[in-house]
């Protein structure tokens, strides 16, 4: 899908004082809990944020847990920035939530081994050539990373519609001997496994299009910690 650039999104993040710069983010590796300035509580983070929806959805249902969306791009985090900004003119004041404009690469730069307690993965980029395979996201080179920042027990959730990743993701969470506490190909169609269900925005028009999303939860190998 064609990124649409938004002219001056670079700066208006960089203005913005949810958005932690770049050059500050390694300052930051294992002091997360003290950004937040509050007491300690859980630490999840989503790669690949898009527009926000699903992680401004958590953070206001969870105030006990701090929220980081990771996002590439200038031109997609400025919405989610937006979106905080006119929640905020409502009255509405997240806390527990911060931006990190990234590439996932360089996880385990800005994330102390154990500080993470989940990671979402939500309708990540496919990269359907075999040459591009290290760059997916649910790939076992990223899966490697996730493993040195995931606290003992941690998990990764991953949702898609593209059934072609789903199946490379779990072939290769298998492959790399993560444990999968979830596995399924149609997760609206089970009323349990949707309870509570919180969608993106690629979530809902997939939906409402037809097809079917799969989603599957693990942990990484409990021998590494």
């Amino acid at each position: 899908m064609r990124l649409r650039n938004i002219p001056g999104a670079r700066e208006e993040i960089a203005a913005d004082r949810y958005v932690i710069p770049e050059d500050l983010q390694p300052a930051l590796k294992g002091n997360w809990v003290g950004r937040f300035g509050t007491n300690p509580r859980p630490l999840y983070i989503e790669i690949g944020m898009g527009k926000g929806k699903f992680l401004t959805s958590l953070a206001q249902q969870n105030p006990d847990i701090n929220y980081i969306g990771i996002e590439k791009y200038s031109s997609v985090l400025v919405r989610a920035v937006r979106l905080r900004e006119a929640l905020e003119a409502q009255g509405t004041v997240l806390d527990n939530l911060l931006y990190l404009r990234m590439d996932a690469e360089k996880l385990t730069d800005v994330f102390a081994p154990a500080e993470v307690g989940r990671i979402y993965l939500n309708f990540s980029d496919p990269w359907p050539k075999d040459r591009h395979a290290k760059r997916r996201l649910p790939g076992r080179t990223f899966l490697r990373r996730y493993r040195q920042i995931l606290v003992p027990d941690g998990q990764l959730e991953f949702k898609t519609d593209n059934r072609a990743l789903f199946n490379f993701a779990l072939s290769e969470a298998e492959e790399e001997g993560w444990r999968i506490d979830l596995c399924t190909y149609d997760l609206h169609a089970d009323p349990r496994l949707c309870a509570g269900n919180v969608m993106t925005e690629y979530e809902e028009r997939f939906s409402a299009q037809g097809n079917p999303i799969c989603k599957m939860v693990s942990r990484p190998p409990a021998d590494e910690h």
